[in-house]
């Protein structure tokens, strides 16, 4: 306190500067004012059914009793007869950490209150800012009230009420206040932000740590967007809480109108829960959970959904035609220790589209994978063992027709030290999987009768012969593990040439239990079968760059020959070809030692691949960089241009008309081309090797152009009825983004089959985007639907006001 005899009884005394003032005015009279950081709809909740509240409280910076008072003001004035004393002038407080502000601050004996007003500008040491005319608070601080405040917060949000009144210390009240995390605008800072939280009272629970709003009415671009008569949110403080999440508005034509509102159930720091009810005006109620529980060494989560359908019959011919559908989820991680960790994904569902015609995965996805994995990671070594189940989520899918794979052991090692000057490695592959049903592809357009009525080029069981399909997959069991050592090393002589040696040894053990399903003696025989082969394969690389230096730049010119020794491939058709259907011959796969893209097929014959390759690195005018190689079997039978035959008839898997089928393979090119960094495109090639016609092209660019960037695919793909592709591939992609100003932007994309003709997807959208804001609203119109030929349309509008989360319809 000031000391009385510094002031002369019942009169005012000349102003004088003084450096301590005997009130304890401390700054802490809006700490309890935070800003939100997150947004929720929910119900008070007691602080003592939160298991992380008490421990965070405790740990809130607590004042320092001994702390000391800065005050400095152009003028002090004691005041005997009405016993006050006050700061007059440019006034600042300095007390443990906070700064108040203002033209005047007087301090009343008689009722211990303090009163600032003027300019008001108070930091607490959170970093908040009060702006106001007038504040006052009891000498205590726990008690008060503040008249046409502004809070600033240091994450740029702001409160603004007419009047705040704080009681018992913990409990601030703001009368007719306003919420945003929005800047002013600098050219009219009366104007309103891009949005604000407008409402009749305020309440900041300090203790409970959540700022509740009555009748409050949130605000877009000035104009009223939702009314609520009460919800809340947490505090800064807080990263978790119960609560209602955002709604989501959903519409289909099977569905009906639904409204989805979470609960988030914050069981534990380290366990939560999410349980919502969505109400289909066609098909009832649908009902999801997800849990999750975080350990020690992992985490694990379950999520499940579930509907007793009303109207079972808008899903008439679709696998959805039933009353009660759903699914089951688990997934889990968890670390072994620092080196291994061990997860599992699962999925259980009542048929294969429930989770897509309701959204429970995201959209888009097309296939399920059920697995469980081991996985490893040393200094010079990986471990990957895991089973796997898939499942199709679409109607076209015959999940009997996938496999399970149970299990598949992936395990590689290469040695620290030099062998004969070179590296050496090894890996193992171990597979096992079993199908109920042979997978079939057509070789041609089938007719009525033949073909499956969902997909007309989808081969029957009863009706595949070899003149119309081929087997994707083998109905029945099989077992294989392979092992692959390899050694290389590099030489550069005297010239420049690098010489790269290489040895690779491969063995190849099987065991084949084929199911006699119908037709699948037209391709292979059923019954069991043990298999064993074996590939040896050296041979050498050579690249010889030529270099040369210029004034605008420099240019490499650099030959590649790369010659392989190894025998003729046995057992062709005998070992199912599961995971080497996919092969593409392009610049990537042209000096590859094994061409195929998995271990089911070894690549057998001796064969030179060979190229040029030159780059150009001109100033100012950026890279270019052309390579051109073709293939040629020279002895040996060549693997591609056999399929696998049993008595005459087609086999497994086909990998005829990759361009490799002949002696002298097809040419392949790419071209790739950088002028400047916002400006590249790439193109691939593969011309036949006797006209030099185009049997493959894919081309890419991307380009900045100011405000408008641009991105084409152009991709062309020739016929290959041999292996499943009946028709020519051919479409164009263009995607397109235009800033029209600094925060508006126009996007549109369009995909054009050039084959048949016509659009088959097409997007335009429009987005907003500033420091606090975020909308967008995107117009989809697909034609790529399976079932049928109508086009399946999407509006979806995405709201997103920073710190309260996010809106989408």
């Amino acid at each position: 306190m000031v000391s009385r005899s510094a002031v002369s009884s019942g009169a005012l005394r000349p102003a004088r500067r003084v450096n301590r003032l005997g009130l304890a005015i401390a700054c802490a009279l809006l700490a309890a004012i935070f800003a939100a950081d997150a947004f929720a709809q929910s119900l008070p909740r007691s602080r003592t059914t939160d298991p992380t509240l008490s421990t965070k409280l405790d740990n809130r910076k607590k004042r320092n009793p001994n702390a000391r008072m800065l005050v400095t003001a152009n003028e002090m004035i004691y005041d005997n007869r009405s016993n006050k004393v006050h700061a007059v002038g440019q006034v600042q407080i300095y007390y443990d950490g906070n700064t108040l502000e203002a033209d005047r601050v007087s301090y009343d004996r008689n009722s211990n209150r303090v009163f600032a007003e003027g300019n008001v500008r108070y930091k607490t040491t959170d970093g908040n800012i009060v702006h106001s005319q007038s504040l006052e608070l009891t000498q205590d601080f726990k008690e008060g009230f503040v008249n046409s405040l502004l809070v600033e917060t240091p994450n740029r949000t702001r409160f603004a009420a007419t009047r705040a009144d704080r009681t018992d210390g913990t409990l601030t009240v703001y009368q007719r206040g306003i919420y945003t995390a929005c800047e002013p605008c600098k050219n009219d800072p009366q104007k309103p932000p891009l949005w604000q939280v407008k409402a009749a009272r305020i309440i900041h629970n300090e203790g409970e740590r959540k700022v509740y709003y009555e009748n409050a009415t949130i605000e877009v671009f000035g104009y009223p967007l939702v009314y609520l008569p009460f919800f809340y949110h947490p505090d800064p403080t807080v990263k978790r809480q119960s609560g209602f999440l955002q709604p989501t508005f959903r519409s289909t034509s099977r569905l009906g109108v639904g409204v989805e509102i979470p609960y988030f159930w914050s069981i534990a720091p380290n366990m939560d829960s999410t349980l919502s009810v969505t109400p289909y005006t066609l098909q009832g109620p649908l009902v999801k959970g997800e849990f999750r529980h975080r350990l020690e060494n992992g985490a694990y989560m379950i999520r499940a959904a579930a509907i007793d359908q009303l109207k079972p019959n808008e899903f008439a011919g679709l696998s959805g035609q039933r009353d009660f559908r759903g699914s089951i989820d688990i997934s889990g991680e968890f670390n072994i220790n620092s080196r291994w960790v061990w997860g599992f994904d699962g999925m259980i569902s009542s048929d294969r589209s429930f989770q897509r015609d309701y959204n429970v995965v995201p959209t888009g996805r097309i296939e399920r994978t059920s697995e469980i994995w081991l996985t490893g990671q040393g200094d010079r070594s990986y471990f990957d063992l895991r089973g796997m189940h898939f499942r199709g989520l679409s109607e076209v899918d015959r999940n009997d027709q996938l496999p399970l794979v149970l299990p598949v052991l992936d395990y590689s090692y290469y040695f620290k030290n030099p062998i004969l000057g070179g590296e050496l490695s090894y890996k193992i592959n171990v597979t096992s999987l079993t199908r109920q049903e042979a997978d079939f592809a057509a070789l041609r357009a089938l007719g009525a009768g033949v073909a499956d009525p969902q997909d007309p080029n989808k081969c029957l069981v009863s009706a595949a012969v070899p003149a119309n399909c081929f087997i994707r997959g083998i109905p029945g069991e099989y077992t294989r593990m392979s092992a692959q050592l390899d050694w290389r090393k590099t030489v550069i002589t005297t010239p420049g040439i690098m010489v790269t040696p290489f040895v690779r040894l491969r063995t190849d053990v099987a065991s084949v239990n084929v199911s006699n399903d119908a037709g699948v003696i037209n391709y292979l025989q059923t019954g069991s079968d043990e298999l064993i082969r074996a590939m040896p394969t050296v041979g050498f690389e050579t690249r010889w760059p030529f270099i040369s230096v210029h004034s605008w730049g420099t240019q490499t010119l650099e030959p590649i020959v790369q010659t392989i020794f190894r025998p003729s491939e046995r057992l062709i058709g005998r070992f199912p070809n599961e995971d080497a259907q996919s092969l593409v011959f392009d610049d990537s796969t042209l000096f590859a030692i094994d061409k195929y893209s998995g271990w089911d097929r070894v690549e057998g014959g001796s064969r030179v691949n060979y190229g040029v390759q030159y780059t150009a690195n001109v100033h100012r005018f950026g890279m270019v960089n052309v390579l051109f190689g073709q293939s040629y079997q020279f002895t040996g039978d060549n693997s591609f241009a056999q399929t696998g035959f049993t008595d005459g008839t087609q086999q497994i898997g086909s990998t005829l008309q990759s361009g490799l089928e002949d002696k002298m393979s097809d040419y392949v090119a790419r071209v790739y081309f950088q002028p400047t960094g916002r400006f590249s495109f790439i193109t691939r090639y593969r011309f036949d090797k006797d006209d030099l016609a185009l049997r493959r092209f894919e081309f890419e660019t991307r380009s900045t152009w100011d405000r408008l960037q641009l991105s084409t695919i152009y991709a062309y793909y020739d016929a290959q009825p041999l292996i499943g592709y009946i028709d020519r591939r051919e479409a164009l992609f263009q995607t397109a983004s235009y800033k029209v100003h600094d925060y508006w932007t126009l996007t549109g994309a369009v995909r054009y089959d050039l084959d048949r003709g016509k659009i088959d997807f097409g997007s335009l959208g429009v987005q907003y985007a500033d420091e606090c804001i975020a909308l967008s609203a995107n117009y989809i119109v697909d034609y790529t639907n399976l079932l049928t030929s109508t086009p399946v349309q999407r509006f979806v509008f995405k709201l997103n006001l920073r710190t309260m989360g996010q809106t989408v319809r």
